[in-house]
């Protein structure tokens, strides 16, 4: 985790130096509203909302902000983390068609584990929207999310996040790049 911490921090201070560097100043820097989360906190609560998938409303009172911080934040923190973390192995290979291609091929010699999760979400006041996202496995309006990986190795091969709840999970491994 401290790791993960340290990364982000880094790549933080990156992005404000770019952005800091690209600014026409009129005011002195270090103006305005001290913000209420540590760097810590706001990567806590980035990685809170992608595991529990709470609203914005909910996460902001666990963490004691608003709602609107609370998305702000979010989404101000998801670019950072998705540079720092590892993708997955088909991402990796996505821009290059060959390198896909084999690495696709080589995939169909393992047994690959799969797993999905699914997380409820609040229910939309639209008929047709809730239609879409209800599962009747759960009982309730849910995200689904599907994990393919190679179960000796340590590699996660195909990441699946926020499908509709109503899809099965057969049909959402035969869409992924795999098949």
């Amino acid at each position: 985790m401290q790791s993960l911490l340290n990364c982000a921090i880094k790549r933080h201070q990156e992005i404000k130096t770019e952005q800091e560097n690209r600014k026409i100043r009129i005011n002195a820097a270090g103006g305005g509203r001290p913000e209420k989360l540590l760097i810590q906190e706001k990567v806590c609560l980035c990685l809170f909302y992608l595991r529990q998938m709470p609203t914005f409303q909910v996460l902001g009172m666990l963490f004691g902000i608003s709602k609107t911080e609370a998305n702000d934040t979010f989404h101000d923190w998801i670019p950072i983390l998705r540079d720092i973390l590892p993708s997955s192995l088909l991402e990796q290979v996505s821009e290059n068609e060959s390198d896909l291609v084999f690495v696709k091929e080589v995939l169909t010699n393992f047994r690959l584990l799969v797993d999905s999760l699914e997380q409820p979400i609040y229910r939309y006041s639209d008929q047709k929207e809730q239609q879409k996202y209800f599962s009747g496995k759960k009982r309730q309006h849910t995200l689904k999310s599907l994990m393919i990986g190679i179960p000796e190795g340590k590699d996660i091969v195909e990441v699946e996040v926020g499908v509709p709840g109503s899809t099965a999970d057969i049909k959402l491994f035969r869409n992924t790049n795999l098949m």
